[in-house]
């Protein structure tokens, strides 16, 4: 069977680019790959990238703390502040503190929330477990805090989790 072309441009071959077609972009760390590569062919000097660290939030920082100050008022233990930039994406810092009691632990969290919404206006954007005490989740944003009965905080070890991450016990 013979296929006729009837339009007034020929057909084009298998595999031919159209004109104006849109070419891709190198990738911006491919072409420093390469550019390094040439450099190391021709011996020059390139000179390194320096590593950026994750930049100071003294507001989250200073909300750690005052998260800290408060679960303390309630006479928390083992109060901890995990310094987690640069290692999670989620938040700056993560506060753990542990209760002798599941009422302890939620009154905690209800200590927490009232101070902070009333001294500063500062609300969670959410908030997890304040229903059974065992373990409440109260997410500031930049700041995190865990609020675990002991036997709960022993079982899943987020500090083992966190192990690369510097710490500061706070009393």
């Amino acid at each position: 069977m013979i296929r006729r072309h009837s339009g007034k441009t020929p057909p084009k071959a298998a595999g031919a680019k159209r004109k104006g077609a849109p070419v891709p972009k190198k990738k911006r760390g491919l072409l420093q790959r390469a550019d390094r590569r040439r450099a190391v062919r021709r011996d020059e000097r390139v000179p390194e990238l320096e590593p950026r660290g994750p930049e100071e939030n003294p507001a989250a920082k200073a909300l750690a703390h005052k998260v800290a100050t408060l679960v303390l008022d309630r006479k928390a233990s083992d109060v901890v502040i995990l310094d987690v930039r640069g290692i999670a994406s989620y938040a700056d810092y993560v506060v753990i503190a542990s209760g002798e009691s599941d009422r302890q632990v939620s009154a905690m969290a209800d200590h927490v929330q009232t101070k902070l919404k009333q001294d500063d206006g500062v609300a969670p954007i959410g908030s997890e477990g304040t229903e059974t005490g065992q373990w409440v989740l109260l997410d500031f944003g930049d700041v995190v805090t865990h609020l675990f009965f002991n036997e709960a905080r022993a079982h899943y070890d987020l500090e083992g989790l966190w192990a690369d991450a510097p710490r500061e016990m706070v009393s």
